[in-house]
């Protein structure tokens, strides 16, 4: 499984720093939606599901946490701990967010608005789905 993390070009001076991001130059897609979590209670784990299609960068602009990725043959866990750096989550990979800070606030860019026809949240689903469409992260279909 590859894990693409990002690391975004911060600009700053003495007033602080700053990070733009634009699509399809720093971000790999359109980006329909963004949201954030934060106050995330300790030992939460957040996530648990997959997309059909959809593709995500999150962020951790504040704090830290961990991301876990299965792509159902492979896992990896993927700290998350500077607001400059962005990990890609493709479509057909289950992720988990844990191991919030008491600080963290994660924030996610989306390419495609809500739709709940795109989510599978079962994982044994999820295991089904890529046996049968194949595992599209790694440019197979």
């Amino acid at each position: 499984m590859q894990v693409v993390k990002y690391v975004f070009q911060p600009h700053g001076d003495d007033r602080g720093q700053l990070v733009a991001l634009e699509e399809f130059k720093d971000i790999p897609f359109t980006i329909k939606r963004v949201y954030y979590m934060y106050d995330t209670g300790d030992g939460v784990v957040r996530g648990h599901h997959a997309h059909k299609s959809l593709q995500q960068i999150l962020i951790c602009v504040h704090g830290s946490c961990k991301i876990k990725l299965d792509n159902g043959k492979e896992t990896k866990v993927v700290p998350l701990e500077r607001p400059y750096e962005g990990l890609y989550v493709s479509n057909v990979m289950w992720r988990e967010m844990f191991d919030f800070s008491p600080d963290a606030v994660l924030m996610v860019l989306a390419s495609e608005l809500y739709d709940e026809a795109d989510y599978i949240r079962d994982y044994d689903e999820f295991l089904e789905f890529v046996k049968n469409v194949g595992d599209t992260t790694d440019g197979e279909s």
